[in-house]
């Protein structure tokens, strides 16, 4: 009886297109933002401002890139943590070399040349798709940090090739605190999710959903598919580049390349799998859904071994969470393609229509 949209009346066009145009979804999401903004700094602790929530806005953004490319524009990749990687050390570098510049024009510019190099890796989509376009993208991964672990330059000759993120300060203001260091992330996350949701909703998303759903029909109707592939890679890095910047200097700190390995690309691909593929939603949901499956796993297993007296060591709980990982992938491709993002939707339609059968 709450989800009713009867009596609500759109008497103009920009009413009848807003992002959200039941009442009930704007009143949702603007107390979602003010829990996010002024309830978790309050209550959450340093653990999970630090260890859970950071780690979770990053992911979700860089699961949001992976889908404007894959969920979206339809063109595979498995090159998610090198775009990340060459956000993390360019911004690094541009802070370093650049100081006056500041921390906001150095995560763009870094976006940037993680958007260019997505642009380069992305030209084989012009004549391969699919599987060999994957491949073609996990070469990118390989390269990336060939290239961050042998030039010197990107690391400022560090013997090592880690890198020390510098401190966030924005008009004199530092970010230390777990809580400034989250609520920076949910900011930038914020607005840069509101941008996707825009994005799909204009002529270039559009283009993009063409392409993915038949590119020769896209090419007849006048769509061109160079400029529209290759802006779809340009997008997506630009956001796992400023996903990966945020990684370093909100979350971790003190980075190396190898924290930007193929195990992450595949985890964020897990993320769009499990939460949806082509939505905004379904890259928070499956950056929650991945982020929070170890901590309930090992709340499980203690609460296990409390009960039965069983020790279960961090190597069995470890494998069992990919089995649980590979499991869930399976169930959702096969009973539900769409994911998480799917299953609130149908939740939804049905609120619509209690208590009236479907």
């Amino acid at each position: 009886m709450l989800y009713r949209e009867a009596g609500q009346f759109k008497t103009t066009y920009a009413e009848d297109q807003q992002i959200f145009p039941i009442r009930q979804d704007r009143i949702a999401m603007a107390l979602l933002l003010v829990v996010a903004f002024v309830v978790v700094p309050m209550i959450a602790n340093q653990y999970w401002l630090a260890a859970i929530l950071t780690p979770f806005l990053i992911l979700a953004l860089a699961a949001l890139g992976l889908n404007i490319l894959t969920g979206y524009a339809g063109q595979l990749s498995l090159g998610t943590a090198a775009f990340m990687a060459v956000g993390a050390f360019m911004t690094y570098n541009f802070v370093l070399r650049m100081p006056w510049l500041g921390i906001i024009p150095s995560l763009v510019l870094a976006g940037l040349c993680a958007a260019g190099v997505g642009i380069a890796f992305g030209l084989p989509s012009l004549r391969i798709k699919g599987f060999y376009l994957a491949v073609a993208t996990l070469a990118c991964q390989f390269f990336v940090l060939w290239v961050l672990q042998r030039v010197g330059w990107f690391s400022n000759h560090s013997t090592s090739g880690v890198i020390t993120a510098q401190k966030i300060v924005i008009l004199g203001y530092e970010f230390v605190s777990p809580a400034s260091k989250y609520l920076f992330t949910l900011a930038v996350v914020a607005v840069m999710a509101l941008a996707a949701k825009n994005l799909m909703r204009s002529q270039t998303g559009r283009a993009f959903m063409a392409v993915r759903d038949m590119d020769v029909a896209a090419s007849v109707i006048g769509i061109r598919m160079m400029g529209t592939k290759l802006l779809a890679f340009g997008i997506s890095s630009f956001y796992c580049g400023v996903a990966g910047a945020l990684y370093a200097f909100c979350y971790l700190g003190t980075v190396e390349p190898e924290a930007f390995s193929l195990d992450l690309s595949f985890r964020v691909l897990f993320m769009i799998i499990i939460g949806g593929v082509g939505s905004i939603l379904g890259s928070f949901l499956g950056a929650a859904f991945i982020t929070l499956l170890p901590i309930i796993l090992s709340v499980l297993s203690g609460a296990f071994s409390h009960v039965t007296g069983i020790e279960i060591s961090y190597a069995v709980l470890s494998n069992f969470e990919l089995i649980v990982f590979g499991g869930l992938i399976i169930f959702f491709l096969i009973v539900e393609p769409q994911g998480l993002a799917r299953l609130w939707q149908i939740t939804k339609e049905k609120l619509r229509l209690w208590p009236f059968p479907h």
